[in-house]
């Protein structure tokens, strides 16, 4: 019997490491292969990884609760020997892939080496600092100093989120006598509610809710956050998906919602207008060749996960409804892989889900604007004609935009609210 080796595989950009959560088999089980074996959670997704073969749980090396870096070896699976060419050629594939990978990270770094330290991206020795690790510098006031005095246990001397925490851990312990008693009468001084004579119920925020918590107060920190917003009459638009969405499930075996329609839309505007499918790094604007359109997706806890549809642009109607339903349906029931969470250059959300006429979303980093697409509503409208206006009964929803200011100013967020106004308006289907 041959032995391989079950690696931690790369799971998006920017991920170079994970937590074992749970393993879902014992030591000396028999595997079947794709079977799952272990929970991971990264910052940005929980998954299972499968194994890779049928054989046998020889040993587990990373244990539940410890952290592990991607390529790092957490568990051994003994396999038959008539297996063994084949799995060490996919072990190969997948090493030599997490080293391009890694290859690449290390590649983006060094084009970021002079980022600005008012970004907070490096510390001012170039120490690297992961979004993640940036929200808990700011939360706990921690500086520059204190950063570069660390040694970071991470891929490549990377600061890490354990690093931090034991920095603050430490920085607890050295405080004096004094500073304690400061800090326990200032907590003392806010009251909190007794759930015992008051009725009320303190729920702890689940890892995801924590998460998007962070991200959100790290995006209005980073990004100087301006909304816009336009009417939209789309009345030629619903009047034909309704015309056509029982032919269009009988014959391409997919629901036709509004979502696909208004993200088609969006992808076309965008390449009319590039300079919102940007990001920002320190000083430098970095223009995306693709266009992959992240779609805001609510899960059945009430949190929140952002699916993207890669190169959006390039699908037709059919392929982006496919993608549409294919994501929401596995987004909402934990089986989304890590890649399809990652490298967004824009976001929609959809406030009319839920019949809201209009909201302000706030912007998902690093990109630099996010669209809001309110609720389609039956209003009395003035239409121009050749003999004068009309009022008609017409469906118009409110498209809101938020965009970063620091490199989108208002002319360019109008021009495109227009553009994509237009769109929608005159819509045809030869045309999306």
């Amino acid at each position: 019997m041959a032995k391989m080796n079950l690696i931690l595989p790369a799971m998006g950009e920017g991920v170079i490491e994970a937590t074992i959560n749970k393993w879902l088999v014992a030591e000396g089980a028999v595997l079947k292969e794709d079977q799952p074996l272990v929970e991971i959670a990264t910052d940005k997704v929980d998954t299972e990884i499968p194994s890779p073969a049928a054989g046998k749980l020889v040993s587990i090396l990373a244990p539940e609760g410890s952290v592990a870096k991607v390529g790092d070896t957490i568990a051994v699976i003994e396999i038959s020997d008539s297996r063994q060419a084949g799995e060490e050629e996919k072990i190969e594939k997948e090493v030599a892939r997490i080293r391009e990978t890694i290859e690449e990270t290390k590649k983006e770094e060094k084009e970021v080496q002079d980022i600005s330290v008012t970004l907070k991206s490096r510390t001012p020795s170039g120490k690297f600092i992961s979004p993640l690790v940036k929200s808990i510098v700011a939360r706990e006031n921690i500086s520059y100093a204190e950063l570069d005095s660390l040694t970071g246990t991470g891929m490549d001397g990377r600061i890490t989120k354990d690093d931090i925490l034991k920095l603050i851990e430490k920085k607890k312990k050295d405080q004096g006598s004094a500073d304690s008693l400061k800090k326990q009468k200032a907590v003392e001084a806010v009251k909190k509610p007794d759930v015992a004579t008051t009725g009320d119920e303190i729920v702890e925020m689940d890892r995801v809710r924590k998460l998007i918590a962070e991200n959100m107060v790290l995006s209005k920190k980073v990004s100087a956050h301006v909304t816009s917003f336009i009417d939209a009459d789309v009345t030629k638009l619903v009047n034909w998906r309704n015309s056509v969405k029982d032919k269009f499930l009988a014959t391409e075996g997919q629901k036709l919602t509004l979502t696909p329609l208004f993200i088609n839309a969006t992808a076309k505007a965008l390449y009319d207008f590039p300079m919102l499918n940007i990001s920002v790094d320190g000083t430098k604007i970095i223009k995306k060749k693709n266009i992959n359109i992240g779609m805001a997706t609510a899960l059945p806890d009430g949190n929140l996960i952002v699916p993207v549809i890669k190169n959006a642009d390039e699908k037709s109607l059919t392929g982006i409804a496919r993608s549409v339903n294919d994501l929401a349906e596995r987004a909402r029931s934990g089986k989304l892989k890590p890649d399809e969470i990652t490298g967004g250059t824009f976001t929609v959300t959809n406030f009319g889900s839920y019949n809201n006429l209009s909201g302000t979303p706030i912007i998902n980093q690093p990109q630099v604007a996010i669209l809001g697409t309110g609720a389609v509503r039956k209003v009395p409208a003035v239409i121009e004609t050749p003999d004068g206006d009309v009022i008609a009964i017409r469906q118009v929803m409110i498209l809101s935009l938020s965009y970063d200011h620091r490199v989108i100013d208002g002319a360019l967020a109008g021009k495109f609210l227009n553009r994509l106004k237009k769109i929608l308006e005159n819509y045809s289907p030869e045309e999306l």
